[in-house]
């Protein structure tokens, strides 16, 4: 009988020990399965964070005219047609750029080796800028970050605010952090964890909005399913990255890179050395209820 007494005891704290456990862990948030295809066709399975706020573009609205892309027939919307520019496109002809139908442009300030870890300003930046300035362009800029402490990254926002401070009225675009893995070679930010680059990122754009800069976050469908917390960034725009026909993501974004092999874009690879395709981008302008 003391031994029955006991059991049931026992078995009644480890019941209640139970349901505490269970009423104080946080809940898992819910999730979608999700399938993707990456840049290089690879097929990717994730479980998407489905309280994250989602888009509702609609696929038959974004049309194409040979490698100019808009967005039509949704009167929530309109579209801008523009193009992220670095050093590697040589140098640009803006006017005749802008007279093909380009409207914007991102400009790369700089960047962090991916080996040394130095800061570099891109070398064409300040003239890219002016000429951009001068053809009546609206502009943006990027840093491609290879951060791996919250500390390197307040660095990068330091040296872009430095940078871009002479145009600062000229700036109407975002300033966006740019994260990337480096895929052909060894670089710093092998292995570092999805919750760094967040708190990166995180640090990065606070930096950018205290400035008075409205910052946005560049990502694939790689780094949304598998290296950032997408609910601690969805405050943030996003520059999305994908160039298949339609954008895979179900997440928020403004500006999407539909392109990284655009050939006939005037005004591009002035230097007859350089071959290299340019990237084109939509923006997807919200129409204001009052407009």
């Amino acid at each position: 009988m003391k031994n029955t007494f006991l059991y049931a005891a026992t078995a009644g704290l480890i019941l209640a020990a139970a349901l505490t456990s269970c009423a104080s862990a946080p809940k898992e948030k819910p999730t979608i399965p999700f399938e993707f295809i990456d840049a290089n066709k690879n097929h990717h399975s994730a479980n998407l964070d489905d309280t994250v706020s989602k888009h509702s573009y609609k696929n038959e609205c974004f049309v194409r005219e040979g490698e100019k892309l808009f967005y039509r027939g949704d009167d929530r919307y309109t579209s801008r047609l523009g193009v992220d520019i670095s050093h590697h496109d040589g140098p640009v002809d803006w006017k005749k750029m802008k007279a093909w139908g380009i409207e914007f442009v991102i400009l790369r300030t700089g960047y962090r080796g991916y080996q040394t870890g130095y800061l570099i300003q891109d070398k064409m930046f300040e003239q890219n800028i002016k000429e951009a300035i001068e053809a009546g362009l609206d502009i943006g800029v990027y840093f491609f970050s290879q951060a791996i402490t919250e500390e390197e990254a307040e660095e990068e926002a330091q040296m872009v605010l430095r940078l871009i401070e002479p145009y600062k009225e000229h700036i109407t675009l975002p300033v966006v952090f740019d994260p990337e893995s480096i895929l052909k070679d060894n670089a710093r930010t092998d292995g570092v964890p999805g919750e760094v680059f967040t708190a990166t990122t995180l640090v990065f754009c606070e930096a950018v909005k205290k400035a008075g800069y409205k910052p946005m976050v560049y990502a694939n469908m790689i780094w949304e399913a598998f290296f950032f917390d997408m609910k601690k960034l969805e405050a943030y725009d996003f520059w999305y990255a994908d160039y298949e026909k339609y954008p895979q993501t179900p997440y928020n974004f403004t500006l999407w890179q539909y392109t990284d092999t655009a050939e006939s874009v005037d005004g591009i690879r002035l230097d007859k050395k350089i071959t290299k395709p340019v990237d084109l981008n939509i923006l997807i302008v919200k129409v204001e209820e009052n407009e």
